[in-house]
Formats: structure tokens, sequence, C-alpha cells
């Protein structure tokens, strides 16, 4: 089925955009089309808590794994040292973490939620989850496991994956 998006120009002329055949059979397309969708819901719903998906990410990140390194969690992020250094002195500042020295290495610190942190990311995660319920509700249930395992499999093909 070809789908049209009527648009107007800065003439003030109206034309129709039909969408693409060529980029109706790409699965990246769909992906990217969605995950924008999901970006710009996902951005709303942390909004009120003051995250964004990356600082919402490293959080849940560190609650789930106390004492984890900053050099573990941007691998497991697959982000950047220096954008790392950002992430975590943004939930430093708030206090929703510390950086604890590790007794046996001197140059690393050890990443841990505090009660704050751990408060804030369990109110996160449920709107995040209402928010995922809100996107997927139309996908059956048994679908979800499959394309979890699509995407999974793509991104260890890409690299970003070893489990």
């Amino acid at each position: 089925m070809k789908r049209t998006h009527k648009s107007v120009s800065n003439l003030g002329e109206s034309t129709e955009v039909h969408e693409s055949e060529t980029l109706d059979q790409l699965f990246g397309y769909h992906l990217k089309r969605a995950m924008n969708v999901f970006q710009m819901d996902l951005k709303q719903t942390l909004k009120p808590f003051d995250l964004r998906m990356l600082t919402y990410t490293a959080l849940v990140m560190i609650v789930e794994n106390p004492g984890l390194r900053q050099s573990q969690l941007a691998q497991a992020m697959e982000v950047e040292r220096p954008n790392m250094v950002v992430i975590i002195d943004t939930l430093e500042n708030r206090t929703l973490i510390t950086r604890d020295p590790v007794v046996t290495d001197r140059r690393a610190y050890a990443l841990n939620a505090t009660l704050a942190g751990r408060r804030l990311a369990e109110k996160a995660t449920i709107a995040v989850r209402a928010h995922e319920e809100r996107l997927l509700h139309a996908v059956p249930p048994e679908r979800h496991e499959s394309v979890i395992a699509a995407l999974t499999l793509i991104r260890t093909i890409g690299g970003g994956e070893t489990t």
C-alpha cells in the first residue's frame, strides 16, 4: 500500500509526496523510522525526571551493578570515555550516584547509586515501561521476544554485543 503525505511548499503550493517503494522494502529504513518514534516519546517520558536516554541508561546500569567501574560502564553502553565523564558528572552532581575509590586500584572508581538514585531509577523505569506499553500495544506480546532476539542478533553481527 503506497502512502502519500501532503505538504505545502514555501510558495504555498500543495504537493503530494509518495513514500518510496525502495525504502519501504528496507529493514533499516523501518527500524530508523520506528526508533525516531521511540526516541521522541522516550524523551518526553524522561523529561519529568530530568533524565535523558543516556543518563537514564547509565543510572539503571549503576543501580543494577553496584561497584561498576566507569570504564566498564562506558564499554557496556558503547560510549566514548569523554562522553561518559559528562554523563557520570551529571549523575554525581545530582547526588544520584557516588564515585568511590577502588581499594585495589588507586586510579579506578566504583560507581554506586545513592538512595535518591535508586528511587529515581525505579520511578523512571515505571514510566519507561508505560512508554513501551503505549507504543507496543498493537504488537502481540508473543512477537516481542522474537523482535528483541532479531535486534540482538543484528547488534551481535555488527560487533556491538558479545553475549
